[in-house]
């Protein structure tokens, strides 16, 4: 689920967090995209190396008891760390590694579980991910993409949107009531999960367009932390939701 909407689209990346930063002395001391894309590399590999315990483990036994503990420690202090950088940036050199690893402990046992009950879902949704991302890097490129302010604006809308459904979602669950189309395979939910992906890797364009502004603008060297780490969460969301489309569309 998105956290609360900034700027960016993306709740960890937000224009404040790049231009608030106090100016480098040194050229060599300012963010560099290469750097960037090396840190959101490394993040990756640990995600996916977290994720192989748990994965192995429910697909070894078939027990879901033997990847709970792993989801929730996963979950619930990947969503702790996130809180911790997002507030302050400058954590996020000793702070993204652990959370990657956080987050690879939840996906890796959710994944799993889904791939029992589906079999060949994870590695749709891995393949997918992938393929969306690398797709929208080559437009972003190209500028085939343009990140307007209105682009903007409604990205930054249909994200807060979705987090308001997600958290009405939630309370309503504390009283048993369940919102049908969030995960069900009728054409309603179909829909609703697309449009979700779709908003999803929008996000992903809007990351794009900040990391360049902070490169472009000077930000400091630990910025390239802070960015891999606002990529990482939004690379995580719509893994997710491909996950959810996939698993409604088995659900058919």
């Amino acid at each position: 689920m998105p956290l609360p909407v900034t700027r960016s689209g993306n709740p960890i990346l937000n224009q404040k967090a790049l231009t608030g930063q106090a100016r480098p002395a040194a050229l060599g001391e300012r963010m560099t995209l290469q750097g960037t894309i090396n840190k959101s590399f490394l993040m990756l590999v640990v995600l996916l190396v977290s994720a192989l315990y748990p994965w192995s483990q429910y697909l070894s036994t078939g027990d879901a008891a033997s990847v709970g503990t792993s989801i929730l420690v996963g979950a619930l202090g990947g969503f702790v760390v996130a809180l911790i950088i997002s507030f302050k940036p400058t954590t996020s050199p000793f702070l993204a590694i652990p959370y990657a690893a956080l987050e690879g402990l939840a996906m890796g046992g959710f994944s799993a579980m889904l791939e029992r009950r589906y079999p060949g879902i994870a590695i749709q949704a891995v393949g997918l991910t992938f393929a969306v991302l690398g797709v929208l890097l080559v437009a972003y490129s190209t500028r085939l993409i343009r990140v307007t302010q209105q682009f903007r604006t409604i990205v930054i809308g249909a994200t807060g949107a979705i987090a308001l459904l997600y958290l009405v979602s939630m309370v309503l669950g504390l009283f048993h009531v369940s919102v049908p189309f969030l995960n069900s395979g009728s054409p309603l939910g179909i829909i609703v999960s697309l449009v979700i992906c779709g908003v999803a890797a929008m996000n992903i364009v809007l990351d794009f367009d900040l990391v360049e502004t902070g490169v472009a603008q000077g930000a400091p060297r630990f910025m390239e932390w802070y960015c891999a780490f606002g990529l990482m969460v939004t690379l995580v969301w719509l893994y997710l939701e491909i996950l959810r489309l996939l698993s409604n569309l088995r659900r058919q």
